[in-house]
């Protein structure tokens, strides 16, 4: 009798722990517990110590509230026939209040929302070449998140976002591609070197001009302090020295100037053998011609 007695406090003791220990569950912080009643749905149990029927009442399923992401990797073709890959990083979460329709709706809801994403994409990608695919991601990951939130709301889900975040055509069209702006980009450096060449020979073909420019200023300016120079020593010549005149002044200047150029020929360093007109006849053309310089650029002064 003993045994028999100390075997039923046993199991009474047992069923009251069961019922102590099942009567009371947690929930925590964006998250909610699913309760049903031999199979079918209560209610839906709140954050902090909640009580349930033991026995009776059971957890079918705890749903968090936090939003989570889903990486959706799609191929597809574009206007152009080139193929890509596009991911497709999708944001979801269940609506509080309808964490039940969340759970009893659908089976799968990745595998729902996957095919979702595939069917939008390869709908408005296909429509677009591949430059504008790169260019308008954003505008694909809009309708995907548009297409979705509408779709999913129905079964509980919102869509708080949806992003493309790689745009990935094959190797071979990459490599064309890069090929297309290498060339590109070696066609604009040839264009703005040649044009720096242009402007550093229309700029030299300035200088140079200016240099000859001024080169024959100095020429003409130095021409014409020896003339006047000339001219005054003949002036000079003539009024301290009487019964002389000009031509014969203008000789004796010209000889000495001669035979003052010879001398500095003679000792400048590096110098070379030089044949110069040395007979009187010489000497007579040598004065002719520069009496008639002289002539001339006193013609050309008065005009």
């Amino acid at each position: 009798m003993d045994v028999v007695f100390a075997i039923l406090l046993a199991v009474i003791a047992f069923f009251l722990l069961g019922l102590v220990l099942g009567s009371f569950f947690t929930v925590q912080q964006q998250s909610r517990a699913i309760i049903e009643r031999f199979g079918k749905y209560v209610r839906t149990a709140r954050p902090g110590l909640n009580f349930k029927i033991p026995y009776i009442e059971t957890i079918a399923q705890r749903v968090s509230l936090r939003v989570q992401q889903l990486l959706v990797e799609v191929e597809t073709k574009t206007l152009d026939n080139v193929f890509v890959r596009l991911f497709v990083a999708v944001q979801f979460r269940v609506v509080e209040g309808s964490e039940a329709d969340s759970y009893y709706k659908l089976q799968d809801h990745v595998e729902q929302i996957k095919s979702y994403v595939l069917d939008v994409v390869r709908a408005k990608v296909p429509k677009m070449n591949l430059d504008e695919v790169f260019e308008r991601k954003d505008d694909v990951g809009a309708a995907v998140k548009s297409e979705l939130d509408v779709s999913m709301k129905q079964y509980g889900f919102e869509i708080p976002n949806a992003l493309v975040t790689d745009v990935n055509p094959a190797d071979n069209v990459k490599a064309a591609m890069n090929e297309i702006q290498t060339q590109q980009r070696l066609q604009v450096a040839a264009a703005a070197k040649g044009e720096a060449n242009k402007i550093l020979v229309v700029k030299n073909a300035e200088a140079e001009a200016e240099s000859k420019h001024l080169q024959g200023e100095g020429i003409a300016k130095q021409r014409r302090a020896i003339i006047d120079g000339l001219r005054e020593s003949i002036a000079a010549f003539t009024d301290k020295v009487g019964g002389v005149n000009e031509h014969e002044v203008l000789n004796l200047v010209l000889l000495t100037q001669y035979f003052d150029t010879m001398k500095e020929v003679g000792i400048s360093s590096g110098s070379k053998v030089i044949l110069m007109p040395h007979s009187p006849s010489g000497m007579s053309e040598l004065t002719e011609q520069i009496r008639s310089a002289i002539i001339t650029g006193n013609e050309t002064t008065q005009k």
